[in-house]
């Protein structure tokens, strides 16, 4: 898996006036009320890679949220966090609890002002528990459960059921 890196001093206009407008959008959908019209046009300018019957509910925050990939029948609860640098993919019929993060990027240690990204894969059928945070480059299998407020630091395998900081698999389904 290739690192991708992006230097926040060095973004063209176009890249910077992009950013703030993602920005303006997302608080214009989070003051917005929900299953309308007009939440469901800014949803689409910001999520345009969404399947059918998703539901996405506010507040959401994040970066590159174009970068979003969703499935068909996923729900994303209230106070979700995708930094989506990196990517970010969520396959069908997958569930975030509330206030689960995304975190598909970091910063070099020694050039903080770069942003190194590594995509992030939940495949399908997994239910990710309130307050879990899962880092760049991580996969999680199939079928897979992630316990309330775990950090997951690596890929979990198809089946498991993982659980603390960091993450280690306590069972298989």
């Amino acid at each position: 898996m290739e690192e991708l890196r992006i230097d926040m001093s060095k973004l063209s206009k176009e890249d910077a006036d992009k950013l703030k407008q993602e920005v303006q959008d997302v608080f214009r959908l989070n003051h917005t009320m929900p299953y309308t019209k007009e939440y469901t046009e800014i949803l689409d300018k910001l999520m345009p890679n969404r399947g059918v019957n998703t539901d996405i509910r506010t507040p959401l925050c994040g970066v590159h949220l174009d970068k979003v990939k969703i499935g068909n029948n996923v729900v994303i609860m209230n106070g979700s966090l995708m930094m989506a640098s990196g990517t970010i993919t969520i396959e069908d019929n997958t569930m975030l609890a509330a206030n689960v993060q995304l975190i598909s990027n970091n910063h070099d240690l020694d050039k903080r002002a770069i942003i190194t990204c590594k995509p992030i894969h939940i495949k399908k059928n997994c239910w990710i528990g309130a307050g879990a945070t899962i880092l760049r480059g991580v996969t999680i299998g199939e079928n897979s459960v992630v316990g309330a407020g775990s950090v997951v630091t690596k890929d979990v395998p198809d089946n498991a059921i993982v659980a603390g900081n960091p993450a280690k698999i306590i069972k298989y389904i």
